[in-house]
């Protein structure tokens, strides 16, 4: 699984927002981040796109963790719990379904308190070519 983080530190704008990569195991991936200044929204809570960025990088190792390319053709979110500058997020990937050609996972984000944050199910379309 070490091959897929270092992948996955190519990851530009996940880098750019904070998140960071804790875990990765076949169909499972583990990331954080903490909530910080320029996260905030005009109301002085977390922007809902830097929650989905942070579920979104967890579902996308979970998703390639098969070490076949694995891209995104739906997500949906649902945000459950606000959260403010000093939070530390983490989300959680877990696989729901696999087949050759689509893969379905759940993200699960939670505060420090282990408060649900948000949940993310999102659908990839697996791809012949290897990571």
């Amino acid at each position: 699984m070490e091959s897929i983080k270092n992948f996955f530190k190519n990851d530009r704008f996940a880098d750019h927002v904070g998140v960071e990569l804790m875990a990765v195991s076949k169909g499972r991936a583990t990331a954080r981040m903490e909530i910080k200044e320029h996260h905030l929204n005009g109301v002085n809570i977390a922007h809902g796109g830097a929650i989905f960025s942070l579920a979104d990088l967890a579902f996308a190792v979970a998703s390639n963790s098969h070490r076949t390319v694995a891209l995104s053709i739906n997500v949906s979110i649902s945000y459950l719990k606000a959260s403010v500058a000093g939070a530390i997020l983490t989300a959680e990937a877990n696989e729901v379904s696999l087949n050759p050609k689509l893969a379905t996972y759940e993200v699960r984000v939670t505060d420090e308190t282990k408060d649900l944050v948000a949940i993310f199910l999102g659908t990839v379309y697996r791809k012949k070519d290897k990571i």
